[in-house]
C-alpha cells in the first residue's frame, strides 16, 4: 500500500511537471491592434482620397450655385415684370421657374449619390489595401491577430500597431503612384 502511495505522489509530480513545461514552452499569442479611422484619416491614401472628395464636393457645389443663381435671376425677373407681362408670358415664365427649381432638386439629388459613390469607392479601395496589408504583415511579423481597435474595449497601447502599419501603407502607396 505504501508503494502504491509514493507511485501515485510520483506519477501526479511528473504530470504537473509535464504539463507545466508544455504551457511554458507554449508561444505567447502575438496580438496587434489597428486604429482603422486613424488609418484613413492620416495616411496618404487617407488624406489623397479625402482631397479627391472636397474636390469634387466643390465643383459639385459651384454647379448647385451657378442653377440657383438662375433661378434667383428668374425669380427677380418674375418679381419686378410680371405686373407688365400678359398672362400666357407670366404662366409661361411660371412654368419655366418651376422647371428650373425642380432640375436643381434633381441635381442636387444626383451630385448628393455621386459624393456618395464617389466615398464609398474611394473608401472600398483603402480598405482592401488596408486589408491585404494586415494579412501581409500578420504573417511575416508572427501575429496571431490583428484586431480593429474599434471593437476592443481594454488593449494596452504597446500592442497597438496603428503608427507601423500607416508608415508601411504609405511606403506601398508611394510606390504606386509613383513617387
Amino acid at each position: 500500500m505504501r508503494l502504491r502511495k509514493y507511485e501515485m505522489t510520483l506519477l501526479v509530480l511528473f504530470l504537473s511537471i509535464f504539463w507545466c513545461s508544455q504551457a511554458l514552452a507554449a508561444d505567447v499569442a502575438k496580438i496587434g491592434i489597428l486604429n482603422l479611422q486613424r488609418v484613413l484619416e492620416t495616411s496618404d491614401p487617407g488624406k489623397t482620397a479625402r482631397d479627391q472628395i472636397e474636390k469634387e464636393k466643390d465643383k459639385m457645389l459651384q454647379e448647385l450655385k451657378k442653377k440657383g443663381d438662375e433661378i434667383e435671376a428668374l425669380q427677380k425677373q418674375l418679381e419686378r415684370e410680371s405686373m407688365v407681362m400678359s398672362q400666357e408670358k407670366r404662366e409661361e415664365k411660371e412654368r419655366e421657374y418651376r422647371i428650373k427649381q425642380n432640375d436643381f432638386r434633381a441635381l442636387n439629388k444626383k451630385n448628393n449619390e455621386e459624393m456618395q459613390w464617389l466615398q464609398k469607392d474611394l473608401l472600398d479601395k483603402i480598405v482592401k489595401d488596408v486589408f491585404e496589408l494586415a494579412e501581409d504583415i500578420g504573417k511575416k511579423e508572427g501575429y496571431l491577430l490583428i484586431i480593429r481597435s474599434e471593437t476592443v474595449l481594454y488593449a494596452p497601447g504597446s500592442i497597438d500597431i496603428t503608427d507601423q502599419f500607416i508608415k508601411q501603407l504609405n511606403e506601398i502607396y508611394s510606390k504606386k503612384s509613383g513617387n
